[in-house]
């Protein structure tokens, strides 16, 4: 079973365009296998780029197609609107791979969302979006790293090592269900918590590879979730072990202060709950095989 995403899933791209990076990634997204079925442009509504037609609005490609699922690619200023104009729309499933939205329209689209739409799930923003191995790729994934079949599942912060990561899985010829790129932003829609339990809940996936980061409290958060309610093994690796305290780290959300937030801090609370904890992502691969060797 796939997490939020599979091959019933019909996405609609937002803010689609002969030369967005919507297009870009939605036609590979498309040519992995995932049914891309409208695009959306106000001054576009009526035509059809690359096979793809093109609706004024969300609420009319969900009516004409059936679309259950968003990309969005739009630039900073537009994307807190089309995360709404989703949700409002019904969508059920939101992905937003946009950087640099100011951390307080986040956090205002983040409380509309749960206020005014609890049926929608964000992913995002500033992620490389969510793969189900062989049956769905909504973003900027590679397709051809991921590998059918299961059983591991994968969330992460960090974009670069869920890319390293799903590939050393593959190279070592161990499947994926669904891997999930969070994003490192302060407030992300979905979070490890959101994605640990479903992995629980989802019965092809037998163990699960968490990426995170320097910065916040999510992975404390997750370990205390972990220890609680995750019975299924969990290996995990946090990036920055090495970042000077008070400098930002590439993400948003990638920042030491104050002397919280450490790497040391996360992987001795990940510990705590049971779960292995590497020191790099090539480490963190090798751990996995073992655990699945022993499922």
């Amino acid at each position: 079973m796939s997490l939020f995403v599979d091959q019933s899933t019909r996405v609609v791209i937002q803010g689609l365009s002969p030369t967005s990076q919507g297009l870009y990634h939605g036609l590979r997204n498309r040519a992995y296998g995932t049914d891309v079925v409208a695009g959306t442009n106000p001054k576009r509504g009526g035509e059809t780029i690359e096979g793809i037609p093109v609706f004024t609005t969300v609420a009319e490609a969900v009516a004409e197609t059936g679309a259950n699922a968003s990309f969005i690619a739009v630039p900073p200023a537009g994307a807190p609107g089309a995360i709404l104009e989703a949700a409002e729309s019904g969508v059920p499933f939101v992905v937003c791979i946009t950087e640099f939205i100011p951390a307080q329209d986040e956090a205002r689209v983040f409380a509309t969302l749960r206020r005014d739409h609890p049926g929608t799930r964000l992913l995002g923003p500033n992620c490389p979006g969510i793969i189900s191995a062989g049956r769905c790729n909504i973003g900027i994934t590679s397709g051809d790293i991921a590998m059918p079949g299961g059983p591991v599942g994968l969330v992460s912060r960090s974009g670069t090592i869920f890319y390293q990561a799903l590939y050393e899985l593959t190279q070592a010829a161990v499947g994926q269900t669904t891997g999930v790129g969070i994003g490192g932003d302060p407030v992300p829609g979905t979070n490890f918590i959101d994605c640990l339990a479903a992995f629980e809940a989802d019965p092809e996936t037998g163990a699960v590879l968490m990426i995170g980061e320097i910065g916040g409290a999510e992975e404390e958060r997750a370990a205390e979730f972990i220890a609680e309610q995750v019975t299924k093994p969990v290996v995990a690796y946090i990036a920055g072990v090495t970042a000077p305290p008070g400098r930002k780290m590439g993400h948003a959300g990638a920042i030491v202060s104050g002397g919280k937030g450490t790497a040391a801090a996360k992987m001795a609370a990940l510990e705590s709950a049971g779960v292995r904890v590497a020191m790099n992502p090539t480490e963190a691969a090798r751990i996995m095989v073992e655990v699945v060797q022993s499922l």
